[in-house]
């Protein structure tokens, strides 16, 4: 047997017990005749003790163990003198009798520790290293906590668990598939699934009213921090429901999670429109941990007085960001900077300091009387010792999301984004089409398959663009973590969607005939969201990346550098499916 205790289970009431411990050698330090060495598994940490007064062999062979060799030890727990604080086993210590030595191991190319020094690329490169540290291994017991307690609840509240295919069909709309080609089939290809989608919409034709899938889905874009290639969904649906019916049983859901994994009582979410969220915040992810909402000063600052910036604007709006008075004009330039950066692309900023004396100063006062500056302290709602900060543009949405940027690194500078504060709500009534520069055309802002609002659909032959959709996002902190929609079920309605997105008749039923069909056989009213697990896990775990809940990330490349993947394959497998590779220079 190789082990009948872990490293992590022992504590003072264990002492005189005779156990056998198996792990890494975390590290080793010689003190006199004594020889310590601290043995880590998956459980915990705990100091073993070699005595060379009562065995030099076997002190002997400890002093030749190296960082991370693996052993089995027999011995018994005693009190340790020197107690460690910082250790759950921090009160004991294992005076070791036998020593097996199981596996010698190569000095690692950097501490298992939970300060490490090995960069991203290294600990990636050897990720089965980077999982032995204390803190990464959290993050992954932590999302099996998350994903057990979704199953718990979703089983509690009689929704199915049904897998889905990952090898599918591809379908236009939203980010770049990821295809497979088929040797059986030559010149064809499968795609790997953005999301199940259809797939569980035909569940709900076939009767499986309430159906849920931790499942994994791929998506061939750019990534970032928040991004993968490949990514894991909590995907739900349900039958015979409205709007209503969804949120709160997913709400229901966020609340069981903050409860039982953070011990949080989160309390009943708010809902915003799409449209205030953009009006207020710049975002439809809106971090709602802090106010400072957007003030639009058109009319304030808009032909008051002769700075041409604001006279020629399509947008002005400011936040008032309390007591930050103090910035110094190097500070204000560095904002300045900030929201010049090409990622943000404001052509600048503008700023007012509200004195102790209620006075307005401004970097725009030559420009303006001191009334109209008044004015803009009063729309602001500023006091004395307040920040005034001001973006305009010619476009509304992008000024909007610039101010955006600005409004959460100040949020950010002020210390109002702390990890360990939540704060949640539902962002509804979402535009049912984006128009596509690209594409010249409205996009679906959501999927095809997205309900109109009920009292919106007879907008849909004079003016789709203002049409809302059945849609709603959970977001938390400023994260959009899952997100969803009323279904079309109705096979006409749904043929007038794909018509307003281009979609000629052939090509709806080449893409997607197998759906519209299915609903000619009795499709119930449906809907449903998903949610982004690692999302949701990063957050619950204060992470910055989603990386570092995931066991075997892609880098930001979407590369996997520990298995170098991307890469060629042979020339006999592209035979086989009869492909030939024609890199473009």
């Amino acid at each position: 047997m190789f082990r009948t205790k872990t490293c992590g289970e022992l504590r003072l009431a264990n002492v005189g017990e005779t156990v056998t411990l198996s792990g890494w050698v975390q590290r080793t330090r010689k003190m006199g005749g004594m020889t310590f060495a601290d043995l880590r598994d998956r459980y915990g940490i705990t100091q073993l003790v070699f005595d060379e007064s009562k065995d030099s062999v076997l002190c002997e062979r400890a002093n030749r163990m190296g960082r991370e060799w693996v052993i089995q030890v027999i011995g018994e727990v005693s009190e340790r003198q020197s107690k460690n604080k910082n250790l759950p086993t921090g009160d004991v210590e294992i005076i070791v009798r036998e020593l097996n030595v199981l596996n010698e191991a190569q000095t690692p190319p950097f501490t298992i520790e939970e300060q490490s020094d090995g960069g991203d690329d290294l600990r990636m490169k050897y990720r089965y290293l980077d999982l032995r540290r204390p803190n990464v291994r959290k993050n992954l017991e932590l999302r099996h906590k998350f994903a057990f307690e979704v199953r718990r609840y979703l089983d509690e509240q009689g929704f199915m668990e049904i897998e889905t295919p990952v090898l599918v069909n591809s379908t236009p709309e939203g980010a770049r598939d990821f295809v497979v080609p088929s040797r059986m089939n030559p010149g064809q290809f499968y795609a790997l699934p953005q999301s199940p989608q259809t797939l569980k919409q035909l569940l709900m034709v076939a009767g499986m009213d309430r159906y849920f899938q931790i499942v994994k889905c791929f998506r061939d874009e750019d990534l970032r921090a928040d991004r993968q290639p490949e990514f894991t969904q909590i995907d739900c649906e349900m039958s015979f429901v409205e709007q209503e019916d969804i949120l709160q049983t997913f709400e229901g859901m966020s609340r069981h999670l903050f409860k039982t994994i953070l011990g949080i009582n989160i309390p009943t979410l708010p809902r915003m429109t799409w449209a205030d969220a953009m009006k207020y915040y710049g975002s439809d992810k809106p971090d709602t941990r802090f106010d400072m909402k957007f003030v639009e000063l058109m009319d304030v600052l808009k032909g008051t007085g002769e700075f041409s910036v604001f006279n020629e604007a399509e947008y002005i709006g400011g936040i008032c960001c309390e007591g930050q008075a103090v910035y110094t004009r190097k500070q204000l330039d560095q904002l300045t900077d900030f929201v010049r950066r090409p990622q943000i692309g404001a052509k600048g900023l503008v700023y007012a300091r509200v004195g102790e004396d209620g006075s307005v100063k401004s970097s725009v006062d030559k420009f303006y009387s001191p009334e109209v500056l008044e004015n803009l302290k009063k729309a602001m709602n500023a006091k004395p010792g307040d920040l005034i900060l001001i973006i305009s543009g010619p476009d509304t949405l992008k000024a909007r999301k610039q101010l955006c940027e600005l409004r959460l690194e100040m949020g950010s500078r002020m210390g109002l984004r702390p990890k360990d504060k939540f704060s949640c709500l539902w962002v509804i009534d979402f535009p049912m089409y984006e128009w596509s520069d690209e594409e010249q055309r409205l996009m679906a802002m959501h999927h095809p398959f997205t309900s109109p609002k009920p009292e919106d659909i007879p907008l849909l032959d004079t003016d789709p663009a203002s049409v809302r959709a059945n849609a709603y996002d959970m977001v938390i902190n400023g994260v959009e973590v899952g997100g969803g929609s009323i279904r079309i079920h109705d096979a006409k309605l749904q043929q007038k969607i794909f018509e307003i997105l281009g979609f000629t008749p052939e090509q709806a039923q080449q893409k997607f005939g197998f759906l519209m069909n299915a609903f000619k056989y009795g499709a119930p009213p449906h809907g449903g969201l998903a949610y982004g697990l690692d999302r949701f896990v990063s957050l619950f775990a204060g992470l910055d990346s989603i990386r570092d809940c995931i066991a075997f990330p892609k880098n930001n490349s979407g590369r996997d550098v520990m298995l170098d993947a991307p890469g060629v394959i042979d020339q006999i497998q592209l035979d086989e499916l009869q492909l030939q590779i024609n890199l473009k220079n």
